[in-house]
């Protein structure tokens, strides 16, 4: 008997261990990520919150792993405006501000201060979180109510908030100090500026959706870095680019940075201090960063047939559904850069690379060569899969070939004149690339066409067709490929496009004509009248630049000398005559 009460016993505490071990077993994270970044992060769809964050922000703060100011650190220093664009590396608290305030005092002195700032707070769901809890469930944000509890989950299982604790409100203090602190806080040593990882904390599950773009944007043959591109390490690849970091004139590439911040900041989208999810699923949104001359994805979206009904009718869209629920709830009727580029197989989440196969600049080594990878078909199925919302499979299947058709088009169009440039760059044959050519700032190496030469010149580096051939590349190319891919009718065949690339490679293949016509003609000017009359048109001995004025004058001089001669041999031929 007392061995079977020793083993009851044991039995009961087995059970109460058990019964524990589940109850903090079932506190997990909820979030669906894809299987790259469990393995990448080590942890499981089991992990609870504390764990998937503390491995996510662990990684995120790793300078290994793309935090910090990157490789070339010791080329380049902040100025001012860096620690707005990356607060975990450069910002300090203002040593002038000695206040020491509470959470209260904060919203009331920046009434007086920034009342911008406030107001815009006001607006936000932070500041109202009571109206969150309340809204019926009718309200297309009613869904706000259940990611509202997963907050508070998150936090319980961080120690942030009590067991039966509910958030009464995100506040100035609980941003730019700590989440939930009830004591007050000193300007001078407590302030920080926020970064992703402090936004993460609440929105766990944006957060890691959007750091799994690091692990699911591997190309198969290194064609691009590890997670790029992406919005994960937009910042690493600004502050790993040899010409950024070795540039003088610092206020001129944090304008690359000022895009390029993504990684370190979520207000790119969701713009501070309002935080609006309407805000950030509206194409104006994307239009900071993805417009312009090499990424000109929103005016080609904008003048399409998609963009022509947004901005014909998206004023009766309801904008606050989720986007899952955006043409079933909301109305939508035409797709938006949110409903196509965040969606992958039906889910919708904050990883918006699962689909990348040109990866925006066709020109990039190998990327061409994969495009018909097994790789790259898998995510051609799920452009497809995007399509169909709307097209048939057969549309878009035909569609999608006419892009990559048409970007292969201007691809090789591109490298036929970026060859004709490197062989002058290889015969040394470039203006005064043998007297006039200094190399660029370290750590940057010279080279024919090169990324550098958009961003800095002096003397005859770079020569002008070697910026025409680097537009073509960066620039007109893109343009092709983003109309094509933006369906913006005629715009990658006349418009922009194709017809840019045609008269660059026109430039180029006449100053080539040209340039090597010059160099014939001067070996022949040394071969018959000596090395003085060589010297005389020899503009690049002279450190003259070449020009069509310059060439055209030597040829003119040369004319010359040929012209005294025949002279001088009709003269004498007449005077002949007259004996």
């Amino acid at each position: 008997m007392r061995s079977i009460r020793l083993n009851s016993t044991s039995f009961s505490i087995a059970l109460l261990c058990c019964f524990l071990l589940m109850i903090t077993t079932t506190i997990k994270a909820d979030v669906d990520l894809p299987k790259e970044t469990y393995k990448a992060l080590g942890v499981t769809k089991s992990s609870s919150p504390k764990q998937l964050f503390d491995a996510l922000e662990k990684r995120y703060h790793d300078p290994a792993q793309g935090a910090g100011k990157g490789k070339y650190a010791k080329l380049w220093e902040p100025i001012p405006m860096s620690i707005y664009f990356n607060p975990y590396t450069f910002y300090n608290p203002p040593s002038t501000v000695k206040e020491i305030n509470s959470r209260q005092e904060c919203v009331s002195c920046h009434e007086d201060e920034t009342p911008g700032w406030v107001q815009m707070w006001r607006k936000s769901s932070h500041a109202n979180l009571s109206e969150i809890r309340n809204l019926p469930l009718g309200d297309p944000r009613f869904y706000k109510k259940e990611k509202l509890k997963q907050i508070e989950k998150n936090l319980r299982s961080m120690g942030k908030l009590g067991k039966d604790e509910q958030l009464s409100e995100v506040g100035c203090i609980d941003c730019h100090v700590s989440i939930n602190t009830k004591s007050k806080a000193a300007h001078d040593k407590d302030l920080r500026m926020p970064d992703a990882a402090v936004c993460g904390t609440c929105h766990l599950q944006e957060f890691a959706e959007r750091e799994s773009e690091r692990d699911t944007q591997i190309w198969p043959n290194d064609e691009w870095p590890k997670g790029r591109p992406s919005h994960a390490l937009d910042y690493r690849a600004n502050v790993e680019t040899g010409i950024w970091a070795g540039m003088a004139e610092r206020e001129i590439a944090e304008g690359c940075t000022a895009c390029h911040y993504t990684q370190n900041k979520c207000d790119a989208c969701h713009t501070r201090h309002e935080f609006s999810v309407v805000e950030a699923r509206k194409p104006e949104a994307c239009a900071t960063c993805h417009r312009g001359i090499d990424h000109n994805n929103y005016e080609n979206y904008i003048m399409s047939k998609h963009g022509t009904k947004y901005t014909s009718l998206g004023d009766d869209w309801n904008w606050d559904v989720q986007l899952k629920d955006a043409q079933a709830e909301g109305g939508q009727t035409s797709p938006t850069c949110a409903s196509c580029h965040m969606e992958y197989k039906g889910k919708y989440s904050h990883n918006v690379v699962r689909k990348v196969r040109w990866g925006n600049y066709p020109s990039v080594p190998g990327v061409a060569e994969n495009i018909t990878s097994d790789w790259s078909e898998e995510r051609l199925d799920a452009w497809v899969e995007t399509c169909k919302q709307c097209h048939s499979e057969r549309f878009s299947r035909a569609y999608l070939e006419l892009m990559d058709k048409a970007t292969l088009a201007g691809l090789a169009k591109f490298q036929e004149a970026n060859q004709v440039v490197k062989a002058l760059y290889d015969d040394e044959l470039l203006p005064g690339q043998k007297t006039n050519r200094p190399p660029p700032p370290v750590p940057e190496k010279d080279g024919p066409a090169s990324f550098f030469q958009l961003f800095w010149s002096k003397g005859n580096n770079p020569t002008s067709i070697e910026v025409e051939a680097m537009e073509m590349g960066e620039n007109d190319l893109v343009k092709l490929h983003v109309g094509v891919a933006h369906a913006n009718p005629g715009n990658w065949t006349y418009t922009e496009g194709w017809e840019s690339l045609i008269r660059a490679y026109a430039k180029i293949t006449q100053a080539d004509t040209e340039l090597r016509e010059m160099a014939g003609l001067m070996k022949r000017v040394e071969a018959l009248e000596g090395k003085k009359a060589a010297r005389i048109i020899d503009l690049n001995r002279s450190g003259a630049r070449y020009s069509m004025g310059a060439i055209g004058g030597g040829m003119f001089l040369l004319g010359g000398l040929g012209l005294i001669g025949w002279h001088r041999k009709k003269g004498s031929v007449n005077d002949r005559n007259r004996c």
